[in-house]
Formats: C-alpha cells, structure tokens, sequence
C-alpha cells in the first residue's frame, strides 16, 4: 500500500497556473442573434441581405417619399399640385383622392340615398366579424343571417323598390315560366324529330317527355294560380300572401319532421323566421313600395367591387362542392356532366365568360324574362369562379383515405352524413390555402367588370382621371397608389385570416 501511494504521489501533477478563459458563446437570441444566424452567416447570406438592403432602398424609399414626403395634402383643383405653384418636387396628389373619395367608395349613386350603402356596410361587418372570431357563439344563427338574410336585407336597401307578393305568387310565375320553357321545347323537340330522321325517334321520346312533365306542372300551377289570383283581390296583398305562405310553409315543415310527435320545434322555428321577415318587411315599407330605385347602372366604385367579389366567393363555393362530388361520383352521366362543365369554364378567359354572360345570357331565358346587366356578370363570375373552386376541392377529397369512409360505411351512416360530418370537413381543412388564393384573385379579377360596362374601383379612378380639373403628372400615380393600397389590405387581411384558421385547425388536429 506504502509503494503505490509513493508511485501516486510522484506521479501527481499540481497546475500552478490558472487556465486560459474560453471564449463567450456566440448570441443567437435577440436583434444581434438574428442578424448573425439568419442574414450575415454565410457568404451567400450575406450577399442576398445587402441585395435585400438595396432593393428596399431603391423601391421602399422613393415610395415612402412620394407618398408622404413631397406629398401635397391640401388644394381645390390642379394648381395645389403643380411643382410651379408648390416651388419644390411633387409628390402624391392627395386632394385629388379627398375630392373623388366619394365617387370611389360609391360610383354615381344618388348622393341623398348614400346612406343606404352605409347601412348595408355596417351590417355586413356587424354580421362578420361575429362570424370571423371562434370564441363568439351561436355561429348557426349568425350564418344564417349571414348568408340568407343580409343578401334579402341588402338587395332592397341598394337597388330599392318593394314587394307585390310573396311565396304564392312567386311560385305561381316560376313554375309558369318554367312550363312554358318546356313546353316550348317540347314543340321544338318535335320539329326537330321530322327534320332529323336520324334521331328523330330519341326527340320525339324526349319531347313527349317534355309535354308530360309540362302536364305534371299544370296540375300543381293550376291551384297556385287560383291561390294568386284570390289573393290579389284582397285589401292587402303582400300581406295575404305573406299569412298564406307562413301557414302553408309551416305546416309543411311540422308534418315533414314528425307531426303531432316530433314537428313541434320545426314549427315554432319556421314561425319565428316568418315572424322576423315580417317585421323586416314592415320596417323597410317594402309592402307600400319600400325605398327609391337606384339602378345598378348608377352603382360603382367599391361598392360594386365588395358586391362582386362577396356574391361570387359565396355563390362558387356550393358549385365547387357540387361540381367536386360529382366528378368523383359513380353516376356516368353526373360525372360525364361535371367534368365537362369544369373543362369547359376553365378553358375559356374571365372576360369571354362576361361577354356571354351579358350579352347572350338573355337569349336562353323566357321571353319577357330579363335579367339585370349586374346579376348577368356576378352568374358568370360564380360559374367561372365555381369550375376552379371544384378542382381545389377534388384534390382535398382525394387527400383523405379510403378507410375513413369504410368505417363510416361500417357504421351505418349514409352517403351525405359521411360526405358532411366526415370527408368534407377534412377535404376543405387540407385546401384552405387553395380556397383563399381563389377567393383572392377572383377579388382582384373583379376589375374586369369594366369591359361590360360596370364601373367597379379600378374603373371609377379611370373615369376620375377624365376630369380636366385634375389633370397633373402625378395624379395617374396618386391614384394607382390609392387604389392598391386598397386592394393589398383586403388581400392582405384574407390572406392572414386564413393562415390563423389553418394554424388553429392544425393545432387541434395535433392534439
């Protein structure tokens, strides 16, 4: 024991000297830590931020300059803006937006009926922010208002006018117009099988086809023709067919869900809404005429983009989902049908589709029928829109497995409630990304309404840019500037607001 500790202690080492301080550990958090781990380490880093530095310089600031720096902020015509009167480089023209602004936001709308597109402003945003934030409760409800009741509300507050009937006589002059059209076909279909010996037997078959389901038509018609034709000569018809409707409608939906047993909630809701579109009625006059017209010919500038843009991300989206589910459907002629319209809307420009909708569109309705330049444009858009709508969709669908739909098979759930309580849901979580880089370029698309004579924002600052009164080299650029500022928030707010969705879903899928 004695010879190891003494080998121990000869071979022991005492430093007599402290060790050298290692050197920090490099920042990686903070301002500093950024700057070092994401733009300046590397070489090709570092070459691509000073390239980032001086695109921004060359870009951001001049823009920042003109806009605000040499900006002329006040004036009542040309002259503020002219680098003569201002003795220094002008910038942006800001009075010249100041005194279109108007004209912008509502096109040539009658300026003491501007307060109804305020209101119909308000309750959209009143309705959509509720519907935007996931906390809030009581989303069905505030769909329904939403979809259903703000388009009702807004069409009488923007286009005006009032109501000379309701369900009864609506019905009434649909399925009228609608047995003419095939009995017409019928006729035409019948001409045509003795011109045509080749299939004339297939359209002789489909004409009889035709006049028997007009005959069909004729049985339901006749009672609801004599049902309008009562109540017309009653003191107040609007509100004789609203109490006929309400009472028809309800009862229908209380036998449907179950009678005396289960129909009890179906009738109070039904009730209850009829009640709240009365009280609508009442308030907007609509029974004695309701508001001034305003024709759509008078609308524009923002206005008739948000119409536009909203009517047709809405509308496209129950056609994408239909033309989706049927070009993966078994059915041959629903999937033949679905892939054909799909093609055939994808294959043509925006503003072919305008065209057609405008000016060949009344060709294939009724005669006597006619259908406003406006509602012409937003059919085309959502058909337009609604083909490329199906596309993001399908991919979607094919993204979730097969199995999932074994096991709800296996379950006994049927087609729809495994297509809406299951695939769907997921289909449309996997293409948000999708849906909102369409809804955002079918918002910008919007501008090519002009081509058929709507005057939406882009349109308004061109006709704007005819005034002599304004006429500067800068006022071309103060505009563009106005309006792209525009259309980047709205964009830009779409674009963010569907990134929170994606994360919160992702989130929850996680867990």
């Amino acid at each position: 024991m004695s010879e190891m500790e003494s080998e121990l202690s000869t071979r022991a080492f005492v430093r007599r000297e402290l060790v050298a301080e290692r050197a920090a550990p490099i920042k990686t958090t903070g301002f500093v830590g950024f700057l070092r781990t994401r733009l300046f380490n590397s070489p090709t880093n570092v070459l691509l931020t000073i390239g980032g530095i001086l695109l921004l310089w060359f870009t951001v600031v001049p823009s920042v300059k003109f806009l605000l720096i040499d900006a002329v902020w006040t004036g009542k015509d040309r002259t503020a803006c002219l680098a003569e009167t201002v003795g220094r480089p002008v910038g942006a023209c800001w009075p010249f937006i100041q005194a279109k602004f108007s004209q912008f936001i509502y096109g040539f709308y009658p300026e003491a009926e501007r307060w109804r597109v305020d209101l119909t402003f308000v309750l959209a945003a009143v309705l959509l922010l509720p519907l935007l934030i996931p906390r809030l409760p009581a989303k069905g409800l505030n769909a329904g208002l939403f979809f259903i009741a703000l388009p009702v509300v807004a069409f009488f507050l923007l286009y005006g006018g009032g109501l000379e009937g309701f369900g009864v006589s609506w019905a009434a002059a649909l399925l009228s117009g609608f047995n003419d059209s095939i009995g017409g076909g019928g006729d035409t279909l019948a001409t045509f099988s003795q011109t045509i010996p080749v299939i004339g037997s297939l359209l002789w078959l489909l004409g009889k086809l035709l006049v028997w389901l007009s005959l069909a038509v004729s049985f339901v018609l006749w009672p609801l023709t004599w049902l309008r034709d009562q109540i017309q000569t009653s003191a107040s018809p609007v509100w004789t067919d609203f109490a006929v409707t309400a009472v028809m409608v309800s009862l229908l939906l209380f036998f449907l869900s179950g009678g005396f047993r289960t129909g009890w909630r179906a009738l109070i809701v039904s009730l209850a809404i009829f009640a709240s579109v009365g009280i609508v009625i009442s308030v907007m006059g609509l029974d004695r005429g309701g508001l001034p017209v305003v024709d759509t010919r008078l609308w524009g500038g923002l206005l008739v983009t948000l119409v536009v843009s909203v009517v047709g991300i809405v509308a496209s989206m129950p056609v994408g989902i239909a033309l989706a589910l049927g070009r993966r459907s078994t059915i041959p002629l629903i999937r033949i049908f679905s892939i054909a319209f799909i093609e055939f809307w994808r294959g043509v420009p925006l503003i072919t589709v305008l065209f057609f909708a405008t000016y060949m569109l009344p060709l294939f309705v009724p005669a006597g029928f006619t259908i406003d330049g406006l509602m012409r444009a937003l059919i085309g858009i959502a058909l337009f829109a609604g083909a490329y709508q199906a596309e993001v969709i399908r991919g979607g669908l094919q993204a979730i497995p097969r199995g999932q739909v074994e096991a709800a098979n296996a379950l006994g759930l049927s087609w729809g409630k495994t297509t809406g309580l299951i695939v769907m849901p997921q289909a449309l979580r996997h293409v948000i990304p999708g849906l909102v880089n369409s809804f955002i370029a079918l918002f910008k698309d919007t501008s090519l309404v002009s081509i058929v004579a709507l005057f939406d924002l882009l349109g308004q600052l061109r006709a704007a840019f005819a005034d002599p009164v304004w006429s500067t080299p800068t006022t071309l650029f103060t505009g563009f500037a106005f309006t792209g500022l525009i259309y980047f928030a709205f964009c830009f707010g779409m674009s963010r607001y569907s990134l929170f969705v994606e994360n919160r879903l992702n989130a929850h899928s996680r867990n």
